[in-house]
């Protein structure tokens, strides 16, 4: 598995710690330093099942900054791709990412369906 985080974010730090508990085996990806591709978005948001909106942080300041909350509707699904694929700080972290499933964001109760 894949697990995407920000180092410095105490959501990401526990989930990892939740993830080695676990026993889970992954490989860990620093979201800013290696910020998802488009492509990888795209692959992404197609098996999480889920809204595009879901794969951004809609808490963080550059979320907030660029008004996205007003402007994300009038975003095609392309345009707001490649916004994602612009900043990690964009991305909803953490991100586990596994053969055929994608989770934006740390749930328990999500990722424990996954990893058995």
């Amino acid at each position: 598995m894949l697990f995407i985080e920000y180092p410095k974010c105490s959501t990401c730090q526990r989930a990892g710690k939740w993830l080695e508990e676990h026993g889970a085996v992954f490989e860990r990806r620093h979201i800013v330093e290696k910020n998802p591709t488009k492509e990888e978005l795209k692959q992404w948001h197609q098996m999480s099942g889920l809204p595009l909106k879901r794969f951004f942080n809609t808490s963080g300041m550059k979320y907030k900054e660029l008004k996205l909350k007003d402007r994300l509707p009038q975003l095609s699904e392309e345009e707001q791709y490649e916004l994602l694929a612009t900043d990690g700080m964009l991305v909803k972290r953490p991100l586990l990412i596994g053969e055929d499933f994608a989770i934006p964001g740390f749930k328990e109760k999500e990722w424990e369906e996954k990893i058995k």
